[in-house]
């Protein structure tokens, strides 16, 4: 018989826990990755001034009810809702937490809403940049009681653009579960 050092036993014991701290658990038999905003966003995505309003703009000189102002802020809104999205998340289950900004429903319950990264996002203009917005639709509908509480979704995300006056999505998540959000424990 042979023996396993117990240092490297003690290791064979803590791996499951280990993995399965990479997850947030699975839903259906399917590995849920716990997301943040920022792996929304391809690796090599900024944007600067010069992106959303163009190279030859001096504000300072610009005065109430310039015409340009109104061409700055086409171009930003277009530039905002064209951002790109990572295409590799096409078709992962994940769990992410946000802010809902209802889109439809009935009486007090939502099935349709945008998930976004910061409270008031897509209410003030203008909103974040498509690929931090989440076209997000709940079957059954949900009561949010109040909208300044984050919630964790977890759900299927798929590529696909939407827009709407509110904003414009660069995915959709086909929700299967809302909880309160909590703090992890570190």
């Amino acid at each position: 018989m042979r023996w396993i050092p117990i240092s490297l036993f003690a290791l064979l014991l803590a791996t499951p826990l280990f993995t399965h701290s990479l997850y947030a658990g699975t839903f259906n038999g399917e590995p849920v990755r716990e997301m943040s905003w920022d792996e929304l966003m391809p690796a090599d995505y900024s944007l600067s001034f010069e992106d959303l309003y163009g190279s030859d703009v001096d504000l300072n000189a610009m005065e109430d009810f310039d015409p340009q102002a109104q061409s700055m802020l086409d171009r930003m809104q277009q530039v905002l809702a064209s951002a790109p999205v990572v295409e590799s998340l096409d078709g992962t289950m994940i769990r992410i937490p946000g802010f809902v900004v209802p889109l439809s429903g009935e009486d007090q319950r939502i099935d349709r809403f945008f998930l976004v990264p910061y409270f008031g996002a897509c209410i003030h203009t203008p909103p974040p940049p498509s690929n931090q917005i989440i076209d997000t639709h709940f079957e059954p509908g949900t009561r949010i009681d109040s909208l300044y509480d984050a919630v964790w979704i977890t759900g299927k995300l798929t590529v696909e653009t939407y827009r709407h006056e509110m904003g414009t999505a660069g995915y959709r998540l086909e929700a299967y579960r809302i909880e309160p959000y909590e703090e992890p424990l570190e």
